[in-house]
Order: structure tokens, then sequence, then C-alpha cells
């Protein structure tokens, strides 16, 4: 595992961090299939992304794990700011530089994520032909979260609060107060909401997975991008890449997998559900990541 930074070529003068691993015995001289896998939306590469890149390199993968920018070790101002559209472009932006590399296979990039991370390499495949396979585990949609709620409980419109808290603190920003900002997961918690979202908590702010450039929340300003956005949009058109969506059977979240499967336009489309897994399980379980990369593994090997 190596290290790496590079330019994000989207114009936004940032250098993204991350993080590649490399299978076993690995050849310079050869060339491999690559997957780019993205982090949860208040995580970084050195969380579940870095563990899912860790996996599939010892099934024989080129897989990176990157900040995206304004966070973690990636550059970028203002800090922590969660724009879903670059995100989304973070993943082309990846794979821009794994073409730079004589060892990946241009024609055999696939890209995967997890929870926001998903959604938005869903997103990036609507819009990037190089993306020939899909993969997606405890995916969230980001804008559908926010706006729609975990479980899919609270109407469009009554998300039109969290649009004026984001313009006002747009408004703040601008005029030089402290940025306000929105846990991406519960902070404290006694906020949490129910037991999947406490070990949200429990995985971002203790010893189970705290790490020191994951802070937890995003800027208040990211709300005005958030809430409109929908990381699905014309799946229904574009998304014609091989798809596997992995999610718990108990996830609360596992709607938000069931509209892509809907609303993708593939014909090679696949929902593999672990049993007895929520949400989270599928971050740091050891056996239901065994379960996940089991299911992605041949399925990146024969789309790939």
């Amino acid at each position: 595992m190596n290290k790496v930074y590079f330019p994000n070529t989207n114009g936004l003068d940032i250098t993204l961090a991350g993080l590649i691993n490399f299978p076993a015995n690995f050849d310079e001289n050869k060339r491999y299939p690559a997957i780019v896998v993205s982090h949860p939306g208040g995580g970084v590469k050195e969380q579940t992304a870095g563990t899912y890149a860790k996996k599939l390199a010892e099934q024989g993968f080129i897989a990176i794990a990157y900040d995206a920018s304004y966070q973690g070790e990636s550059t970028g101002s203002p800090r922590q700011l969660e724009n879903p559209h670059v995100r989304t472009e973070d993943v082309s932006a990846v794979i821009d530089y794994l073409t730079t590399l004589d060892y990946v296979d241009n024609d055999r990039i696939g890209a995967m994520g997890i929870c926001a991370g998903a959604g938005y390499t869903a997103n990036a495949a609507i819009n990037d032909r190089r993306i020939k396979a899909v993969g997606t585990v405890s995916m969230v949609n980001i804008g559908q979260m926010f706006r729609n709620g975990w479980d899919n409980d609270v109407k469009d419109n009554d998300a039109i609060p969290f649009l004026e808290a984001g313009s006002g603190a747009r408004t703040a920003d601008a005029i030089g107060t402290e940025p306000a900002t929105i846990p991406m997961a519960p902070m404290k918690e006694e906020d949490a909401p129910n037991e999947e979202l406490r070990q949200a908590w429990e995985y971002y702010h203790t010893d189970r997975a705290a790490y020191c450039t994951a802070p937890g929340f995003a800027t208040a300003r990211s709300l005005t991008q958030i809430i409109a956005y929908d990381a699905f949009f014309k799946a229904e058109a574009f998304l014609t890449q091989p798809l596997i969506t992995v999610v718990g059977s108990n996830a609360g979240s596992k709607w938000m997998s069931d509209d892509l499967m809907a609303r993708a336009a593939s014909n090679d489309k696949q929902m593999y559900i672990v049993d007895g897994a929520n949400h989270m399980d599928l971050y740091d379980g050891e056996s239901p990541i065994a379960e996940a990369i089991g299911a992605m593994t041949p399925f990146f090997e024969r789309t790939l």
C-alpha cells in the first residue's frame, strides 16, 4: 500500500490524497483491473473505505481509497465542505489519476463506495463511461436521506427549513462569521434516534473507528447543495453498467438501494442481502464484510 497525492483535475486547485493498494506479487510491468473506493459522508480513507480497498487488493485488484475534496488529507477550503456535485466529480478525478499509471488497464476500471460514497459512485457512473462496473455497500443517496429522513418518512417540502439554514450559513460565511456545522452522524450518543445511528456515533467518535482527520461534521452551507441532490438522477437512462448493491437485511437505509435497483437501466444488476446485518455492520463487521467481498469479488472479476 502506498500513500499518493495527485491533482484534482476538475479545476478546483485541490490535491487529493489516496491510499493505493496492490495485489500480492504485484508486477508494475503488468496491467491490472482497478477499483476506486469512496468513503461515507463524514468518513476518511483510513476507515471503512480503506478496509474494502485492502480486501479488494487481496482479491487481485488495484484498489484506491481516497479522501474527498475539502476533507481528510485532501486540500481545499472551506474544510469539511460536503458538496455532492464535487464529491461525484472526485470519483472521476481519481480515475483521471489511475489512467496515468502504466500498470492500470484503462478498460477495466470499476468503482464502489460505502454509504454516501456509494451514492456518489452511482452518480459518477451515470456520467463517466470509463467506469465499467459499479458496486455499492450500505448505499445512501445523501439528498434523499437529508430531505426524506433515515426511514423515508419525511416529505420533500418539510426539508425547506434545511435549505433556509444552509442559505443563512452561506451568508454568515461570506461576512466572516465562524462557519456553522451540521452532524454527518450523531455527534453525541444521546442524539442518536435509534440503535443503528447510535452505532454510527460509536463508529466515528469512539475507539471503534474514530480517526483524527474525520471530525464527523460538515459545513452547514453544504445543505444548499445536498437537499436537492439526487445521486440517481437519470439512472433510468444512463446507468447501464453492471451493478451490484450489497445491503444488510436490517439496514434502515435499504430503501435507497431498492430505489437504485428499480431505477438503474442496467440489464446486469443484482442485490446481495447480508442476512441479519444493519447499515453499520457492513462498515467494520468482520463476517458481514467478508460476505460483501465474497459477493463483489466474482462480480468485479466477471465485469472487469
